[in-house]
């Protein structure tokens, strides 16, 4: 019927190559996106204020000095002080921000400054995120960075300002979600993510008593593809959010940019249960966020997904395999590629409830039998998916109408009212909350890390429970609602130790006990190994490699020398944290209690180079967890 199988495999590239070239994006092009991709890093961090300027968009920039040159690699904007992300090549670079007041995206002298690190230049490597890479805005004029005034930024994507700070309000209408964005961030998604970025919006501010519902579309998909879905929800109970991000780029980057998002959202406005209602390749986006990260936000989760290939599809096999420019997401939805294999590795955390929707109305395309006219049944319906799902829903629509099926948001309205316990108060109303005041003894001008609250039942055997706190400065803050009971309370913070290091409270309702902490700075050096052949996308999490056999982690400086060797029993984090003891389990290592000065880290391990470089450690200096890559030893 079809000739040989070299026929069809041409078949499928002839018709990818049409289709690329007919959206004007060559394969030269595409080749050279990946190869940046693939020699990319993206940092993160936040953006703090010692002066007011909530009203005034900061700039973030990261630009590369050659002699009084300067070249932006790329910037963004927010709505105000907040988290950020930039994406640069391999490469040394100047992170600053400034409080652009009079939106004119130029540094001016009255307008409050700040630099990562002081004046010093940040080594970007290839692959992963760098995290933690805070500023603080302090005086005008930006004597003590290195950005002169008068220095201009490109503007965004329109004459207006576009803000890449989680949950700014929008409208759909904005050409920012139209379909040139959306396929743009298929075909050309570096070109997207430098223009567009990835964001979590809104289309109202917060609201404390609605329960958030997370869209999350799928390939060359953008926020106003849920038009359907979010004008027939219960606007009253539910507050639509969109996830917009680019989606021909890796999937677990994409997962990973999406738990920054949500980490800086939780944290802002504490709310303790999400809605995702996700289509296509949204699904897996999901599924790798759960399988990452849903721990680090212990939320309630109901989980809707809709037409997703969780069994991959075979022809982005073909595709990787015979197109000389392959898109990066195309790795990942290989059926038999190790991403798809990697997303059921671990069964989906008991906080997530999964409703499976799958779309069989398809067409008679011989390379796609039994499909949807887009994703076939065989990969809707994998086994391992059916199996982590409360139910399965099957629709008579097709891949795109089953966004604006009655059936499916009938069925959809039913489950997100099932799940929802909404009694038309804040959740901070009910009572069992804490008040939390805590400062840090260090100078004002210098990043504070963030702080988590760390609850320990003490007359039951429940696990403990983690709270992240808002402010990155200090100060009052409520938290909850907790389950009642009685818990020894501490505060946690990288480079810092909580005075006391533990206090005794009972939550219960009507009453609201306080703690008060003081934030000691210390030195310390923290990491996690990785290896360095197993390349990992830019903007995703450098995952640690527990089956490396690290034999000794020496750590010398001024005055001291100590070696660890890995545990691979159970460590309590927490515990060495509080206490100040050094330990190393699986592929991380903790130093505490570090004199200031230079210090000299030295990793043997089986099987790959001795690892050596030079650390400064300043105590109240937030190094957070760093990947540390090792290389393989390559016998001849």
């Amino acid at each position: 019927m079809f000739g040989n199988s070299w026929n069809m495999n041409r078949w499928v590239l002839v018709s990818v190559s049409i289709s690329m070239f007919l959206i004007g994006c060559s394969f030269l092009q595409l080749k050279k996106q990946s190869e940046i991709i693939d020699n990319s890093t993206v940092l993160a961090g936040r953006v703090t204020s010692t002066l007011p300027c909530a009203d005034s968009p900061v700039v973030v920039a990261a630009y590369t000095k050659n002699k009084n040159r300067r070249t932006i690699a790329h910037c963004t904007v927010l709505q105000g002080p907040g988290p950020y992300e930039l994406m640069v090549p391999r490469g040394e670079y100047y992170i600053v921000a400034f409080a652009d007041k009079n939106r004119n995206f130029a540094f001016d002298k009255d307008e409050l400054a700040g630099q990562y690190s002081g004046s010093d230049k940040f080594s970007a490597s290839p692959g992963g995120v760098t995290g933690y890479l805070d500023i603080v805005l302090t005086d005008p004029g930006g004597a003590e960075i290195d950005l002169p005034v008068g220095s201009r930024v490109p503007r965004g994507h329109s004459a207006h300002l576009h803000y890449t700070s989680p949950g700014v309000v929008v409208n759909l209408d904005d050409p920012l979600f139209s379909d040139e964005y959306a396929r743009m961030g298929y075909w050309s998604a570096l070109e997207f993510f430098k223009e567009v970025g990835g964001n979590i919006y809104f289309l109202e501010g917060y609201d404390p008593n609605k329960t958030p519902v997370l869209f999350v579309h799928g390939a060359c998909g953008s926020p106003r593809g849920w038009k359907y879905c979010f004008d027939h929800i219960d606007r009253d109970k539910f507050q639509p959010w969109f996830f917009y991000y680019p989606s021909g780029a890796p999937i677990e980057a994409m997962s990973y940019l999406l738990f920054w998002k949500l980490f800086n959202l939780q944290a802002e406005y504490q709310f303790n249960k999400l809605c995702i209602v996700a289509h296509s390749m949204g699904g897996l986006v999901m599924r790798s966020f759960f399988a990452n990260f849903a721990s680090s936000i212990p939320l309630g989760y109901t989980f809707i997904s809709i037409s997703t290939p969780w069994g991959g599809d075979r022809l982005a096999d073909m595709g990787v395999k015979y197109s000389p420019a392959v898109i990066p997401v195309w790795k990942d939805i290989q059926a038999s590629g190790p991403f798809i294999k990697s997303l059921y590795r671990d069964k989906l955390p008991a906080s997530v409830e999964h409703y499976l929707f799958f779309s069989y109305r398809g067409n008679h395309n011989p390379l796609r039998p039994n499909n949807d006219e887009v994703v076939t049944l065989v990969s809707q319906l994998d086994l391992r998916a059916q199996a982590e799902a409360e139910r399965v829903y099957g629709f008579d629509e097709d891949h795109g109408s089953i966004l604006s099926s009655e059936a499916v948001i009938a069925q959809i309205n039913t489950i997100l009212a099932a799940g929802h316990e909404h009694d038309g108060t804040s959740a901070a109303s009910t009572g069992n909350m804490l008040r939390v005041n805590f400062s840090y003894d260090y100078p004002e001008e210098l990043p504070k890390p963030g702080a988590a609250l760390v609850l320990r039942p003490v007359d039951t055997k429940g696990s403990a429970i983690v709270l992240y706190l808002k402010s990155h400065a200090g100060g009052r803050e409520e938290v909850g609602p907790i389950s009642a009971g009685k818990y020894d309370v501490s505060l946690v913070a990288n480079a810092f130790t909580p005075e006391p290091r533990s206090i005794r409270v009972i939550v219960r309702k009507g009453a609201t006990p306080v703690v008060h902490f003081l934030m000691k700075p210390q030195g310390c050096l923290m990491g996690y190994i990785v290896d360095n052949d197993k390349a990992t996308p830019a903007g995703a999490f450098s995952e640690p490699d527990d089956k490396i056999h690290i034999k000794t982690i020496t750590l010398s400086g001024p005055g001291i020398s100590r070696t660890l060797v890995p545990n691979k029993e159970t460590i309590d984090y927490f515990d060495h944290h509080l206490s100040g003891t050094d330990f190393a389990a699986g592929a991380y290592f903790y130093f505490y209690n570090l004199p200031e000065g230079e210090y000299k880290l030295l990793i043997h391990a089986d099987g790959y180079l001795p690892y050596s470089a030079d650390y400064s450690v300043r105590p109240g200096l937030n190094y957070n967890q760093f990947p540390i890559a090792l290389h393989r030893q390559h016998r001849s």
